[in-house]
This record gives C-alpha cells, sequence and structure tokens, in this order.
C-alpha cells in the first residue's frame, strides 16, 4: 500500500514536471526568487517534494532552480531570457 501510494506521489511528480520541461516559458516567468516560491504550480507537487532557487534578486538576470521528488528532479534555468527545464535522477 505504501508503494502504490509513492508510485502514485511520483507519477504526479513526474508528470507536472514534464508539462514544464515541454513548455517552460509558461511556468518560469518571474521578477524575484519570492515569486517562484509563490507560484501556484508549485504547490501542484506532491508533499515531500522539495525545492530550491537562486537568482533575479538584486538585479540579477538569471534565474536557476531544482525542484526534487525522490530521486527525480527538474532543473530549471534562465538565461538572458532563454528558458530551459530538464527532468533527470539525481545520479
Amino acid at each position: 500500500m505504501i508503494i502504490d501510494f509513492h508510485q502514485a506521489q511520483l507519477q504526479k511528480f513526474m508528470a507536472l514536471a514534464m508539462k514544464i520541461e515541454a513548455e517552460p516559458e509558461l511556468y518560469l516567468q518571474f521578477e524575484s526568487v519570492a515569486d517562484f516560491y509563490k507560484a501556484d504550480w508549485l504547490q501542484a507537487f506532491p508533499s515531500g517534494t522539495e525545492y530550491f532557487a537562486s537568482g533575479l534578486d538584486d538585479g540579477a538576470e538569471e534565474f536557476y532552480a531544482l525542484i526534487c521528488y525522490g530521486e527525480m528532479q527538474l532543473r530549471i534555468s534562465c538565461v538572458q531570457e532563454q528558458f530551459s527545464a530538464k527532468l533527470c535522477c539525481k545520479h
């Protein structure tokens, strides 16, 4: 039963991560790191998801984020208004 719950949560994570990976420009438009942490879609990830962000503040033009659940992670970057999101394993 616990394995089924974890698998369902992992699939939920991967489904949202794949949407972001396919069209990152729809999700990654922020004025500050604080805006990232307030994003509605971030709250749609399953409980236990960890996320970290850096950049944008103090006039920076680059933004980086890492969203992790279990062994999966979504690596996000925005450099010179070029959005990138890559779903991969931690290893």
